[in-house]
Parts: structure tokens; sequence; C-alpha cells
């Protein structure tokens, strides 16, 4: 079965105080998305089947992430309008597709192939999910009782809704077949207009499709955002690849 991957990359990172783009601040002396191309590499996925979706005036990314092909979002709106941006590469097909972000560059080889092999069994939308020390700030994951009902973002939820530990990475695996339906049907009526890929899981179940979750480690799911939340990726990955952690140009 195919699997492809769409990588979100068309973040600038203001609050990384530089005009470089954010998935090209280094880890260990290589941008962050190179480490995470190389995962999607070990699991097998072929570089000809990896989209990165970049921003306008994105050249050096686009150099940096060859051969690996890459797509324009020229407005940013939102997460499931950026995986759009990449519609021609993900037309219908009998496979799975991952959704990654480029700025969360340590997850690891293994939850990816669990999320593959729940999506190859059945499941139409895989969700990774995490259980972090503080999880003020993520979107809660809302089980029923045949899988996953909802992801619901932290200021929207309930008292009860808030005291759930498990939360929403971001990171997504969705059967071909539907993923560009879903998306279509993905609607902007929010505070911000945006079109959230989050939204997705929801309309799986309306539409009676298998929601299932993978539970990751809360390291490999850091996010990076700051310099601080740079150095502390930095800090988990020496530990990890501490033999390791030279780029070869």
């Amino acid at each position: 079965m195919v699997v492809k991957a769409v990588v979100l990359g068309a973040g600038m990172g203001t609050r990384m105080h530089s005009d470089l783009p954010k998935v090209l601040h280094e880890i260990c002396h290589r941008p962050m998305i190179s480490i995470l191309l190389d995962t999607i590499k070990k699991v097998g996925i072929d570089e000809k089947q990896v989209t990165v979706v970049i921003g306008p005036e994105m050249d050096t990314v686009k150099k940096i992430v060859a051969p690996c092909q890459t797509v324009i979002q020229k407005e940013r709106l939102g997460t499931a309008h950026a995986v759009l941006s990449a519609e021609e590469e993900i037309q219908p097909f009998d496979g799975c597709v991952l959704i990654l972000f480029g700025d969360s560059p340590l997850i690891e080889p293994d939850t990816l192939e669990q999320m593959i092999q729940k999506c190859q069994e059945g499941a139409d939308v895989v969700v990774l999910g995490f259980i972090p020390e503080d999880a003020r700030r993520y979107g809660r994951l809302i089980m029923g009782d045949d899988g996953l009902d909802a992801i619901v973002e932290y200021k929207d939820a309930t008292d009860a809704e808030r005291a759930i530990k498990l939360c929403n990475s971001g990171v997504m695996c969705v059967n071909g077949l539907y993923l560009l339906d879903l998306l279509k049907s993905i609607k902007n009526e929010n505070a911000a207009h945006e079109y959230y890929l989050t939204d997705i899981v929801a309309l799986a179940k309306e539409h009676g499709l298998k929601r299932d979750v993978v539970i990751g480690d809360a390291n490999e799911l850091h996010g990076i955002n700051t310099p601080q939340e740079l150095e502390m990726a930095e800090e988990i990955f020496k530990k990890r690849n501490h033999d390791a952690c030279v780029y070869q140009r």
C-alpha cells in the first residue's frame, strides 16, 4: 500500500526573533525539517511521495528539502488549508497520507509506523495523541464508544474536557481515499476564520469512518516556536543521538 506524507512548513516563526523560516532553525547543526525528513525516509516512504508545504518566497526551504517536492500555501488560512495546498499530490488513492509538522522534528520512526499500521488495518483517521506535563494549551482528544469522537481546542473545552489528559499533537494519518473530500468539507466558521485540520475527526465520524488514536511520548512531540523551545529540543535530540549529533554537509 502506498504511503504519502505532507509536511507543513510554511510558518515564518515570528516568535523565533529571526528572519529565517522556522523549519530551517538548526538542531545539532541541522535544519529541523531535515531531521524530520530523515525520519520519514526511515519508515520507508519514498522521497517522491513526500510533499512539503511552504510559503511564498521560501526558496531556501525548497532547496533544503529537495528532492522532495514543494507546494506553496499562498495565504495562511489554517492547517487544513495548508494540507489542501497539496491537492494535486493527494488526489484520492488506495493508501495512507501522513500529515506532519516541520517544527516538530523529534517524532520517532516507530511512532509513525504504528500510525501507518493502524491506517492499513482499517482506521480512516489516525490521530497521534500524547500526555504532557502541562496540558493547558493543547487540544483534547475526546474518545467515544466507537473510537475518537472529536478534537476540542483548549479554549473551547468545558471543564470536564479540560480534565482529559490525552492531548492532540496535530499529527495524523488519513486514508487517501477520503482525505481530499474531508478537507474540502471543513468550514472556517470560527473566530479566526481559519480552516482547522482538527475538524476532520468530527467530519469522519459524521461520515461513518473509523477513527483511532496512537499515543506517543511527550518528548518526541516537542513543538518548536521559541528559541527556548529550540534549546530544549536540541537537548532531547542530543540525549537520544549523543554519538551522531554531527551534520554531514
